[in-house]
């Protein structure tokens, strides 16, 4: 993929460290982060359009990922 977003890894490592090789849960974990990303996009741009610091808007988005729950705990 000479495309590839650069936020996604070149190779994605299940829990033992092994590279997972399905292409269907590779191709549903990329448009799972491209979705998110359009979304976060959109957030920034309506924070700052609202007259928000974009720096700390990032901050936020930034957060909001940092603050996710461990799955399946």
């Amino acid at each position: 993929m000479s495309d590839r977003a650069s936020y996604l890894p070149d190779v994605w490592l299940g829990p033992d460290g092994e590279p997972v090789s399905c292409i269907d849960k590779l191709n549903l974990l990329q448009e799972n982060l491209e979705e998110l990303r359009e979304m976060a996009q959109e957030a920034l741009e309506d924070a700052v359009v609202m007259g928000c610091d974009e720096v700390q808007a990032r901050k936020a988005l930034s957060d909001l990922v940092a603050s996710l729950g461990k799955p399946f705990a």
